[in-house]
């Protein structure tokens, strides 16, 4: 004699589907965290030091808040320096608030003059770390969507590559 009633069936049923919905609505919250780059205007200072953003060469870097919006205007900290976007992240009280970080891919992008259109997730990047480019407060990361156009940077002005789970302070002196 089967035991197993309808009502169960569909009880089961209906934590299976919450499960299921619940799981989807996380990946979503990460997509919808994700935001797009801001372009960089000429007034444009950079949110750790202050200097004008568009007068320095190589890589800058922009990150996104938990809870500021585009109505805010405070959504976007644009930074002139990759350096300068990590010295604000790594601080314990930022870490635990960002978003979304972006950096210039300088294997598509002219070191004298990043372009806004090649910005790309910083946590994916890699970075090259010590070469002889420097970039608006001296020593920078120069960053890259591809590994071996990293080690190619690497290759031609020193320096050692790295993925962002490495970047620390000491990396940064």
């Amino acid at each position: 004699m089967n035991t197993f009633k309808p009502n169960l069936l569909v009880l089961l049923m209906t934590l299976l589907l919450a499960v299921l919905l619940s799981a989807c609505s996380k990946n979503d919250e990460v997509v919808q965290s994700l935001h797009d780059a801001v372009a960089i205007e000429s007034a444009d200072e950079c949110h750790l030091c202050g200097m004008l953003i568009s007068n320095f060469s190589g890589p800058k870097g922009e990150l996104f808040r938990k809870g500021l919006t585009q109505a805010e205007g405070n959504s976007v900290k644009k930074f002139c320096s990759t350096r300068d976007m990590f010295s604000f992240y790594l601080d314990p009280e930022n870490k635990r608030n960002v978003t979304t970080m972006l950096v210039h891919d300088m294997s598509k992008s002219p070191w004298e003059t990043p372009k806004d259109q090649y910005f790309i997730d910083a946590h994916s990047a890699w970075f090259v770390a010590g070469s002889i480019k420097t970039g608006a407060m001296g020593k920078t990361l120069a960053s890259f969507s591809k590994q071996k156009d990293a080690q190619a940077f690497a290759a031609e002005f020193g320096g050692k590559v790295i993925d962002f789970t490495q970047v620390d302070l000491s990396v940064l002196m």
